[in-house]
């Protein structure tokens, strides 16, 4: 299939679009370049614009018109810059979120699989959540990825009632780590904000660092977190476009055998999980990197960061029952390719 992906250049994105070719199917990469290098898009059809662009998106769409599904990546992602600049978030992930969707729905397309995210959860007791666990987004971040979620479904639920036939699919993350194992891309942010960007980082440049909450209620007081190979990621991606029809025959067939009702309107909308069912705390992961890392890490604990969680784990029955997919990665082989990939991306560096 010939696939738009927008925020094609980013980590993930550009991770998928290699998986999508390794499946045989052809990206399109729809980017602004606000983060994303150009050097991700090398040999793949790009366009250099934004998601709300209408024009663009119109254009891109008259000259591939067999485009059959979007993955949209595209998206403000830090957390800390959320709590920061809230309206930046609110603008550019929701209402230039909103502007692609209706204009994917005007030129009749059927398939959106949207980029969604696990910091939308509250975090429970047992730590593991399931698609219809309790929500408690913390951040403006976190906020506009749900946001974006119950836009996505009214439009899909308005168009089939209307005879349109969008559907959505939202993959919510749990945290992901690694790089494509054949080195074509990876974390590329000089200064990142998430848990191994940020050990990476410190280890290279013998640095520090910190623990950010020692007092959350995990089993050694720091976050808990699901950690996936964006390799597996990226599979789960190429398993929902593989398996998009088939998810919504079986999520259907699911409802109708669960809730014994009378045959309604067909569901137009799914949300999956996307991690790899364990939870891992940060002490623990901190020590699985200095197993893997060939620099010792100074290591300090320090106050909670605003906007983060005590954190969860995932409940991945639906992607196993819906997509046929299942992670195949370990945690170990993510922290040694992100830490192959930092060592190949800086050498790559003009100094």
């Amino acid at each position: 299939m010939k696939v738009l992906v927008t925020g094609g250049a980013g980590y993930i994105g550009s991770t998928t679009c290699s998986a999508l070719e390794d499946a045989g199917h052809t990206p399109i990469v729809l980017d602004s370049l606000v983060s994303g290098p150009q050097e991700f898009t090398r040999g793949r059809v790009f366009y250099q614009g934004d998601v709300a662009d209408q024009g663009l998106v119109r254009r891109i769409f008259a000259e591939h018109p067999d485009i059959e599904a979007t993955l949209h990546f595209a998206a403000r992602i830090v957390v800390p810059e959320s709590v920061e600049h809230p309206a930046l978030y609110y603008r550019e992930n929701v209402l230039g979120s909103l502007t692609l969707f209706e204009t994917l729905a005007e030129l009749g397309q059927r398939r959106v699989i949207f980029s969604s995210s696990a910091s939308v959860y509250d975090s429970p007791q047992d730590f593991q959540v399931n698609e219809n666990s309790p929500l408690k987004p913390l951040s403006p971040y976190a906020r506009s990825k749900r946001m974006t979620e119950e836009m996505l479904e009214d439009l899909c639920v308005a168009s089939a009632q209307q005879g349109r036939g969008l559907r959505g699919i939202a993959l919510r993350y749990f945290n992901p780590i690694g790089a494509d194992p054949q080195m074509r891309s990876g974390p590329y942010v000089a200064e990142p904000s998430h848990l191994l960007g940020r050990l990476v980082s410190a280890a290279r440049g013998g640095g520090e660092f910190s623990i950010t909450g020692t007092d959350y209620p995990t089993r050694d007081g720091s976050g808990l977190r699901d950690y996936i190979h964006v390799w597996d990621l990226a599979q789960a991606h190429v398993a929902a476009l593989e398996h998009f029809e088939q998810a919504f025959e079986r999520a259907n067939a699911e409802r109708m055998s669960t809730e014994r009702a009378e045959a309604g309107p067909p569901v137009s909308f799914l949300i999956i999980n996307v991690g790899t069912g364990n939870g891992v705390t940060v002490r623990e992961l901190v020590e699985a990197f200095q197993q893997v890392s060939p620099q010792p890490l100074a290591v300090r604990e320090a106050p909670r960061r605003p906007g983060d969680s005590a954190g969860a784990y995932a409940d991945i029955g639906r992607a196993r029952r819906w997509l046929d997919w299942a992670p195949q990665c370990s945690t170990s082989e993510g922290l040694s390719s992100a830490l192959n990939w930092a060592a190949r991306w800086t050498d790559r560096q003009p100094t």
